[in-house]
């Protein structure tokens, strides 16, 4: 049984991150079933995964933003560089042996919850535009690479 299901009140109404969003959700179920199997090596594998995999979704996320003209984004980027940098220091207290897997978890949700409501939600609509008046190709690409439409 996952620990956490999406449901559409996390939806920003961009397919693509959505997706990613969505995925992210399943790196945070994973980990709670690695915790709860007492696997210590599989909980610093979906921590890695979880890490590398948010770079790359808040990379797009912010190239989304910037060819969006969201007013904002460099205050979104200096969140998301805060967001890695706890991350990262969870994934070394994991290493040095301290039991932080519950704790993250909590932390993830309440994080991604937060996060996706209030300052994805806010950069929503100047992406949805700017996608709007692209002749489709960045939609059909889009569609390729993340499996949106």
């Amino acid at each position: 049984m996952s620990y956490w299901t999406w449901d559409s009140s996390l939806s920003i109404g961009i397919d693509v991150i959505d997706g990613q969003h969505k995925r992210i959700l399943d790196y945070i179920n994973d980990l709670h079933e690695a915790n709860q199997d007492n696997d210590r090596e599989k909980v610093s594998e979906v921590i890695q995964g979880l890490m590398d995999y948010t770079v790359t979704h808040f990379t797009f996320e912010e190239q989304l933003m910037e060819k969006a003209g969201y007013p904002i984004s460099d205050s979104h980027k200096m969140v998301h560089k805060s967001f890695i940098k706890r991350i990262e220091n969870y994934s070394q207290r994991h290493e040095q042996g301290e039991n932080i897997t519950r704790k993250l978890i909590s932390e993830l949700r309440i994080w991604l919850t937060n996060h996706i409501k209030n300052e994805d939600a806010d950069y929503a609509p100047y992406v949805k535009k700017s996608l709007n008046k692209q002749k489709g190709w960045i939609k059909r690409s889009l569609g390729k690479l993340f499996g949106a439409s």
